[in-house]
């Protein structure tokens, strides 16, 4: 993602702040202090007139402290913010997703992921799933209109690889952090030791599972709303070889291009390493919404 698409995107991210905002303005009047408002609102027009001579990482970290600080000031005035921004997603259009924004530098990981990886990982081999994705849904869309079907078991087969591939590592830049590391905490901790005895045997597992994926793929921990419980489970590629109706919590990518510039075909000590980074407080936040889902358990 070039700097100009990056600085797009972080500017449709405040556009949407203040969406929300702007729909909740006189319910926040009657509960908060009108400076405070203010004060919140200043800095959003600073943000707005700022976005392209602000470093984009201050620009990042500053609009991230914004949504924050409007968290805070929804729950001050008791109103429920996911309801605010449910009213106004959208369906992404046909053809239309993107690369998602990283919410650090490409440098933050170091030294556990190189700068040079993240980017090209990033910009290139992200890229081209969201590009193969964007593709495939257009070609079906043409199918239908027309009624031709004679490709439609390839343009399926190329969404199944390069859609996986796109949201997987959605929630692969999600889940990493440079404060990362150590162990996750609350509800999550808890089903962790639930499902699989401790937080040591779970991660010797998930450890070994990554190592073990032939060729190229992915580890994941998902939640089961079938099993009511939290599994493992690997996947080939993307998207073969594993278990559908399950909900990704925290991914490994061990495609060689997550990890040989760095690590050669040490892909343990990659494994090994990673664990420095992971964002357990985004895991926890998935698992969180995630395990209301439940289904009756067979």
């Amino acid at each position: 993602m070039t700097d100009g698409a990056y600085r797009e995107s972080l500017a449709e991210w405040l556009e949407n702040i203040e969406l929300v905002w702007v729909n909740a303005r006189e319910q926040l009047k009657q509960a908060v202090e009108e400076e405070d408002l203010k004060d919140w609102e200043r800095e959003l027009t600073f943000l707005k007139a700022e976005t392209e001579n602000l470093d984009a990482m201050e620009l990042y970290n500053r609009a991230d402290v914004l949504q924050k600080n409007m968290e805070g000031i929804f729950h001050l005035a008791g109103l429920e913010l996911e309801r605010q921004e449910e009213e106004r997603v959208q369906p992404v259009p046909i053809g239309g997703h993107r690369l998602p924004p990283l919410p650090y530098r490409y440098s933050a990981l170091e030294p556990v992921i190189a700068e040079e990886i993240m980017r090209l990982h990033h910009t290139k081999h992200h890229q081209s799933y969201v590009d193969g994705l964007n593709k495939a849904e257009r070609e079906m869309k043409k199918a239908r209109d027309t009624g031709d079907f004679a490709l439609i078991k390839h343009w399926e087969r190329e969404a199944a690889f390069h859609g996986s591939g796109h949201y997987l590592h959605t929630i692969f830049w999600s889940i990493m952090s440079p404060d990362g590391g150590g162990k996750p905490g609350g509800k999550l901790a808890e089903a962790i030791n639930a499902s699989f005895g401790s937080f040591n045997k779970f991660k010797r597992h998930f450890s070994e599972a990554a190592k073990n994926v032939e060729a190229v793929g992915w580890a994941i921990l998902v939640w089961a709303p079938r099993s009511h419980r939290l599994e493992i489970l690997t996947a080939e590629k993307h998207q073969n070889l594993t278990q559908w109706d399950n909900i990704p919590l925290l991914v490994l990518d061990v495609w060689e291009h997550a990890y040989y510039l760095q690590y050669k075909n040490e892909r343990a000590k990659y494994v090994d390493n990673w664990w420095n980074v992971v964002n357990w407080k985004e895991v926890e936040r998935r698992f969180n919404q995630a395990r209301v889902l439940r289904w009756e358990p067979f």
